[in-house]
């Protein structure tokens, strides 16, 4: 039977926020985006950050008023005065520090993807169990508000019973590095692990798979490229060897399938974006819109998200800890919500992507159980 997720919110509007005190490992590109919205989080306090790099580790530190920084971050996993360490590292890093953290004896929160690979990942959940920590994955694309609309829609049973979704996601030119931001660590596979699949399609494929309730994969077909020319000398420097386009078709449990593709480069406008299909209703992400018939008549309704948000804010304790992920995360940590599933989206999307790339290689479509076989640590130990 396929899980349905919704907001569970806290009885008690007046709950004391308490303030969290929480770590931070890797002050880089996604780090510092991170510190950006702590910063505006009374209930936060950053008390530490690790980082390889000292001199950037300074210069962060001082940027965020951050007392105590380290360059080996296993020193300030000993701190006893944290409860909470946000790993913001790339893919490859994610599961060894991650286990490390929940071993320490603190909470995780871990950029996305949850790691490189499904066995990665698998191994973080196991760790999270062994231990009882929270593991919070990074996945913005939960918290958007036509995310939320669309959610309101299912849970509702407009769309009546959901057969097919597209996870769609288009850069014309967005690669990193090579198309100018970024660093070349994005584009190598024995540290990212994936391209344009990794990097901004799991934000598509994992808003599809929680609005439709996370059902199990079956089986998996899909394709990558690398095709488009590409500066040669910044190519060379950053030894440029993952996927800038893919696409797959995933079997679900229960007569369901959704198709994905997601460039980083691409000949082409745009991509029509990511929907669901049912059979009383449909809805279309960005732009948000509701599809459905009346008899004959076909109905197209627009929605006023803006307006949901304010009511929602103003109707719905605890509604601020669906804003963004690190709200969501601090909220949890405080105890006024549940933490939604996104570790166990992050292994479902492992899955999905391990099952596109072998898919790719063996020229068939595989099955769930292959991929599990088939996977292997790709960790980089510090």
């Amino acid at each position: 039977m396929m899980k349905r997720y919704t907001l569970s919110l806290s009885d008690n509007p007046a709950e004391k926020r308490r303030k969290v005190r929480i770590g931070i490992i890797g002050v880089g590109q996604i780090g510092k985006f991170h510190l950006s919205n702590y910063e505006t989080m009374p209930d936060v306090e950053v008390v530490a950050a690790a980082d390889i790099n000292e001199t950037e580790l300074k210069t962060v530190a001082e940027r965020y008023k951050i007392p105590n920084i380290y360059t080996d971050f296993r020193e300030l996993l000993k701190r006893d005065d944290i409860e909470a360490v946000d790993v913001c590292l790339h893919n490859n890093y994610h599961a060894p520090v991650s286990i490390e953290v929940m071993r320490a004896g603190k909470h995780c929160y871990c950029q996305k993807p949850i790691a490189g690979s499904y066995y990665d990942g698998k191994t973080m959940l196991d760790v999270a169990k062994e231990t009882g920590k929270m593991l919070h994955i990074y996945m913005a694309s939960l918290y958007y508000k036509e995310a939320r609309a669309a959610k309101e829609l299912i849970a509702a049973g407009k769309l009546g019973r959901i057969y097919h979704a597209r996870a769609s996601g288009h850069r014309r030119r967005g690669r990193p590095y090579v198309d100018g931001y970024g660093n070349p660590d994005f584009v190598k596979k024995q540290i990212a692990e994936g391209g344009a699949l990794y990097d901004a399609g799991i934000y598509n494929i994992v808003q599809i798979l929680y609005l439709i309730g996370m059902p199990k994969i079956l089986r998996i077909s899909g394709k990558t490229y690398q095709e488009l020319p590409m500066d040669e000398e910044r190519k060379k420097i950053s030894g440029y060897n993952v996927e800038e386009f893919a696409l797959g078709l995933v079997r679900l449990e229960g007569n369901m399938t959704m198709d994905i593709i997601q460039s980083w480069a691409v000949n082409l406008d745009s991509f029509e974006r990511s929907y669901i299909l049912g059979s009383e209703g449909g809805v279309r992400l960005n732009p948000f819109g509701f599809f459905y018939n009346v008899g004959n008549l076909s109905m197209d309704a627009t929605a006023d998200l803006e307006r949901m948000d304010t009511r929602q804010h103003d109707l719905m304790p605890n509604a601020d800890a669906y804003d963004l992920s690190q709200h969501h995360w601090i909220a949890a940590l405080q105890g006024r919500v549940p933490l939604l599933p996104t570790a166990e989206l992050g292994l479902q999307m492992m899955m999905i992507g391990e099952g596109i790339y072998m898919s790719d290689r063996l020229g068939r479509e595989v099955s769930a159980e292959e991929v599990i076989k088939q996977s292997k640590s790709t960790a980089i130990k510090i």
